[in-house]
């Protein structure tokens, strides 16, 4: 696949990366394996190097103006991300992961689920009444650890699937820490533009899974794509970003699910 095409793919990918708070992976992977014939493993690698790079700091800078990024947040959630990085590159190196993979689809069809809420959408459109749960608190304070622990999750997922860890980041701030939807994808953004992914990078390229000259095309678009994301998410009222994520993670699980 040539260069164009490649930057093509990180441009989509950088777009989705500055709407969903997420790193990109989600669209490079598959990508890479249908339209340039790369085996699961080099890809992942691969993606992992691409999203390396801080390709969403004008995504960042953007969600900073806004004034929407907890930048506390971001920090603690990348140390996390840094020390469990490598664990996910050697399961993804040494390990069959398809139940590891079923799990994950698992939790983004549940996330995605709740975020849709069809029920809800359907009771609310009839006129019916609607139970309300919490309602998230707009500048939310959690303590270093959750924070630190979500990190770790993401990590590992990262390390083994080639994404930015933002599937897992951000639902578990809305949902466990009560973060605006607005809020979680600026922190998750922040959160993996640090080069956490290093350890994961180095041992893919150890094991002969890395493609760097795709990687460095891919960061390209990326860099151009995140910043339009961004803007996007800002401009949008915070139920609709809910939903569209909702839905992206519905397609993130049928993806892991069935690939």
């Amino acid at each position: 696949m040539t260069g164009p095409w490649l930057i093509a793919i990180g441009i989509v990918a950088g777009v989705f990366a500055g709407l969903f708070g997420i790193g990109g992976g989600i669209i490079i992977v598959p990508a890479l394996i249908l339209f340039a014939g790369f085996p699961l493993v080099r890809a992942t690698g691969t993606s992992l190097a691409a999203i390396l790079l801080p390709v969403g700091i004008l995504g960042v800078i953007a969600y900073y103006k806004a004034r929407i990024i907890d930048l506390r947040a971001s920090l603690y959630i990348a140390a996390g991300l840094l020390a469990s990085v490598i664990a996910g590159a050697w399961l993804a190196n040494a390990l069959p992961v398809d139940v590891m993979r079923k799990f994950f689809a698992v939790f983004c069809f549940y996330v995605g689920w709740n975020f849709v809420d069809p029920v809800g959408r359907f009771r609310k459109w009839r006129g019916l009444s609607v139970a309300a749960g919490p309602e998230p608190e707009s500048d939310p304070h959690p303590s270093p650890f959750p924070l630190v622990g979500i990190g770790l999750l993401a990590g590992i997922m990262a390390g083994m699937f080639g994404i930015g860890g933002g599937n897992i980041i951000v639902p578990l701030l809305t949902l466990a820490l009560r973060y605006p939807p607005k809020r979680a994808i600026a922190t998750s953004l922040g959160a993996i533009l640090f080069p956490f992914g290093i350890p994961g990078v180095l041992y893919y390229a150890k094991a002969g899974n890395l493609d760097l000259g795709a990687a460095a095309w891919i960061a390209a678009g990326l860099f151009l794509g995140t910043v339009f994301g961004a803007l996007i998410t800002i401009k949008l009222p915070g139920r609709t970003v809910k939903l569209l994520y909702g839905l992206f993670l519905l397609f993130v699980a049928c993806r892991f699910f069935f690939s």
